[in-house]
């Protein structure tokens, strides 16, 4: 990892760790897909010893997605849902339980708790969403380069990346403007993070 990404994850840890605690402290970090949110939760929760929610746990299955899902930001998610089963018990200091949908079966997983505790990080699209105001005490938006983004979309998605390219990236970028996504907390440029 580069030295810019080392200090980045440096200074969000500092920031939540820092931070005067009367209640439980969550973090959300949304962005542009490709942009690194998940390489960052991933280290902030070695770093925090807490546990991660992803997004991508709470899409919606298709019988439940309005007709016309492609063309609206948002409509594939359940978004009530994760605030109703993991953020509003987790800051009220209880344990959240939810199923995660897995979208390549079609079906609702196991059920996961997230105990507990002083800290979690939300990761993932549409995590800054006005459904979810007034949960997070720190938001973080990560952006990069349209150069970056489809170099790695195109190494991690291969096959899918044409899927990415013609609906995922349009659905967010429109998310983005639509709900000015990226102000009011941290944005960084992770560009040359890897």
């Amino acid at each position: 990892m580069s030295p810019a990404y080392e200090g980045t994850l440096r200074l969000v840890t500092e920031i939540i760790l820092g931070a005067s605690r009367d209640k439980p402290f969550i973090a959300a970090i949304d962005g542009r897909c490709g942009s690194g949110k998940t390489a960052l939760a991933e280290r902030l929760v070695e770093n925090l010893a807490c546990p991660v929610v992803h997004t991508d746990d709470f899409y919606l299955p298709p019988e439940r997605r309005a007709p016309d899902w492609e063309k609206i930001p948002c409509a594939n998610m359940d978004l009530m849902r994760l605030r109703q089963e993991v953020l509003e018990p987790f800051r009220t200091g209880r344990d959240g339980a939810y199923r995660p949908y897995d979208c390549a079966r079609g079906v609702y997983g196991p059920e996961r708790i997230v105990p507990a505790g002083d800290v979690l990080v939300v990761e993932g699209s549409y995590s800054h969403h006005k459904e979810l105001a007034g949960l997070y005490d720190l938001k973080i938006f990560l952006t990069c380069s349209l150069q970056t983004q489809t170099e790695r979309l195109r190494a991690r998605e291969r096959e899918r990346f044409r899927t990415f390219e013609q609906t995922w990236i349009p659905l967010e970028e429109a998310y983005i403007a639509r709900y000015d996504i990226g102000s009011g907390g941290l944005l960084m440029d992770t560009t040359g993070w890897f």
